[in-house]
């Protein structure tokens, strides 16, 4: 029976914040609006605590969306839309070495030992911060998906399925949460990549697969993020056989520690400074690992090649015994 796959992909995924570009994404949004981000953060801290002493949970890792919506409603960020985010994304800037890493990775597949096997190296995202904000970058256009949270300008009304027109308002901005994303719904589109449901409507994240049919193995994924926080997607990446990376801010000693901690708790398999330049241990540590994987994905192919297929017909000797002449052509027998 044929795989609905070819299983021909390396998917190489990314944390963006801290591991992609230096700092944090909201910086040219805090900036474009006179917003004291150290006042901003501080407060989101405070949520949880606050909403708590109220009898109310939140979500510690997203509460950030609905402070920011709070700061559109109260004019702080008035007039801020889904394209104004784009907008502000291109002002992003990354980490040395990006975005022309991604595209240094993708060519792997094209290199003389493994051109002739139709291989393909896959950059995802998957974030906390703003898909917006990301798909406005100058990464995006090597990126196959981005998984992060999203905003909705036009929420709509009640009743809306019996109204023949819906009418937009004059001054758009967002208003509601249209998506989130948390380190623990991180691991769920690690399964989406997997499965190939981001690629195929029809293919339910939750629908039991075999591990033959999915369109990108667990092994044949590298996760890169820079901390604690992506701890559950380190361990899902690695339990499953994949490759798990953690970055560091080279002149923070904190951070180092941290990601040192992480690769002696077997969390990851190692580390290294988010600076992606060709002579960095981290560039070489990600192309020695897509080199490492196509060299499995080559075997594994060879492998299911003569699991397959049967030998070739061959002549059976047949020995000259004692009061027997030679064989004819009509004696020789095949398999």
């Amino acid at each position: 029976m044929p795989q609905i796959h070819g299983q021909n992909i390396v998917a190489c995924i990314w944390d963006f914040d801290k591991t992609l570009i230096p700092g944090y994404m909201q910086s040219p949004l805090f900036d474009h609006y006179g917003v004291d981000p150290d006042l901003f953060w501080k407060e989101v801290n405070q949520l949880p605590d606050l909403y708590s002493s109220r009898g109310q949970k939140v979500s510690p890792d997203t509460i950030y969306l609905n402070h920011l919506l709070s700061y559109v409603k109260n004019g702080l960020m008035r007039g801020l839309t889904n394209q104004k985010l784009m907008e502000l994304g291109s002002e992003l800037e990354f980490c040395k070495g990006l975005p022309t890493f991604f595209k240094e990775l993708a060519e792997i597949a094209y290199e003389k030992e493994f051109k002739s096997n139709d291989f393909k190296v896959e950059h995802y995202i998957i974030s906390t911060g703003l898909a917006q904000m990301i798909k406005g970058s100058a990464v995006y256009d090597y990126v196959e998906d981005v998984f992060a949270c999203e905003f909705i300008e036009s929420p709509v009304p009640p009743n809306f399925m019996s109204q023949s027109e819906l009418s937009l308002p004059i001054d758009l901005e967002i208003s509601q949460v249209g998506m989130t994303v948390d380190n623990t719904i991180k691991t769920r589109f690690i399964f989406e990549i997997n499965k190939g449901s981001n690629k195929n409507e029809s293919i339910d994240v939750n629908t039991s697969i075999p591990h033959e049919d999915r369109r990108v193995p667990f092994e044949q994924m590298i996760y890169v993020a820079d901390g604690p926080s992506d701890v559950p997607v380190f361990a899902v990446i690695k339990q499953m056989g994949g490759k798990a990376y953690a970055v560091y801010d080279s002149n923070n000693e904190k951070e180092f520690e941290q990601t040192c901690d992480l690769v002696e708790r077997s969390r990851v398999h190692n580390n290294g400074p988010a600076d992606y330049e060709k002579s960095s241990p981290t560039a070489i540590w990600m192309r020695q690992k897509v080199r490492e994987i196509m060299r499995q994905m080559v075997k594994k192919r060879q492998d299911q090649l003569e699991e397959r297929s049967s030998s070739p017909p061959r002549h059976i000797s047949v020995e000259k015994q004692e009061g027997l002449s030679a064989p004819t052509k009509q004696d020789t027998l095949w398999k």
